[in-house]
């Protein structure tokens, strides 16, 4: 796959397509729409491409604002299209689900659809146009982009999350959305979740109760996995390496690496040399704890797309646990004189065939 084009590169789900496009190693091409659009501009972006999302969209405002907003993107859009040389292959629009509805943002959303249905037409280019539900993950805007956000910002800085109406949600994940968009899948059907406010909350205030005494809770399920991922992003780092407990005698010292509530686990355990580092790589969805036991290392880490690395000195002499952010790059390096020895877990096994693993230097 060559470049893709995507408007909207910026946002949450912009944020999350361009991660899911890094695994495969396919360069993302961000295109300014509204008033940094430049038509010259994005006729390069989309000129050769192997595909053009468009994810830019209005969803607060006046009616007018949200109407007139979304309709000027599709056209600015539709008008690369219809001038590049190179069309790509495929056309994708990030819908709502809302389209089907009656509502200001939804007629919105429909419109612009056929705006980009009727420039791919012309072109001879396949249109796919996704209606996404509710949408959550790592890193979302609080109080704007999900429930899902809200309460997990509220939950990890100590705030207290209300119900203002407790009613049904189709749920996706940003990654499965992510997967749909970029052609990685047909269908995420099976990867929507319906449950109320409510169900969400008691979940959410779950799992940040466990894992404020570091306690892993039950991720088997893709869906408590996702919801689990994206509390973290909000807790981290502030939650971030929290000490192991000694239970000391005559013999020496035992310690707890990890308490996990269920599902599949990994275990394992490296050395790494001195001066020697290991990692250089980030996660989609992969849950994975850290530990030093001997000797002393640090971990840095970096959110994709930005330029700021946390680092953490770890030693063996005091052991502490650190669990890995997903769509972090992050990796230990050995900076002792000494063998450094690391015990890792993960919440899934293995697999060489969909090792979750992506190189990303740090």
């Amino acid at each position: 796959m060559t470049g893709v084009a995507l408007t909207g590169a910026r946002g949450f789900l912009g944020w999350h397509v361009r991660c899911a496009l890094r695994e495969r190693g396919v360069e993302s091409l961000p295109i300014p729409v509204g008033d940094d659009f430049s038509q010259a501009d994005t006729i390069a972006a989309v000129d050769g491409s192997s595909r053009l999302i468009h994810l830019a969209g209005v969803n607060r405002g006046t009616d007018h604002e949200v109407q007139e907003g979304n309709l000027r993107f599709a056209r600015q859009v539709a008008e690369a299209l219809r001038a590049a040389a190179d069309p790509p292959e495929v056309v994708v629009f990030a819908n709502s689900v809302q389209a089907t509805g009656d509502s200001v943002y939804g007629d919105a959303k429909a419109r612009a659809a056929e705006i980009l249905r009727e420039a791919a037409e012309a072109r001879g280019v396949r249109f796919e146009d996704h209606l996404l539900p509710n949408l959550f993950g790592e890193h979302g805007r609080p109080f704007y982009n999900s429930v899902v956000a809200t309460f997990s910002h509220l939950l990890a800085t100590g705030g207290t999350p209300e119900i203002a109406i407790d009613r049904e949600l189709d749920l996706l994940h940003a990654q499965d959305a992510a997967d749909l968009l970029i052609g990685s899948t047909a269908s995420v059907d099976d990867r929507v979740t319906q449950a109320t406010v409510g169900d969400v909350l008691k979940k959410l205030s779950d799992i940040a109760a466990r894992y404020r005494s570091g306690e892993i809770p039950d991720i088997a399920a893709s869906f408590d996995r996702d919801l689990f991922n994206t509390y973290r992003s909000f807790s981290f780092p502030v939650q971030g390496p929290f000490e192991l407990r000694a239970n000391s005698d005559a013999r020496g010292s035992f310690f707890e690496l990890i308490r996990c509530g269920g599902g599949e686990s990994q275990s394992s355990f490296s050395t790494t040399a001195p001066g020697i580092s290991r990692g250089d790589h980030f996660h989609r969805r992969k849950v994975e704890r850290f530990a030093v036991v001997e000797g002393a290392g640090v971990i840095s880490m970096r959110r994709l797309f930005t330029d700021e690395v946390l680092r953490f000195e770890v030693s063996g002499a005091r052991p502490m646990a650190i669990d890995m952010p997903t769509l972090w790059s992050h990796k230990i390096e050995n900076i002792g004189e000494q063998t450094l020895v690391t015990s890792f877990w993960a919440n899934e096994l293995f697999r060489p065939d969909s090792p979750d693993t992506i190189a990303e230097a740090v």
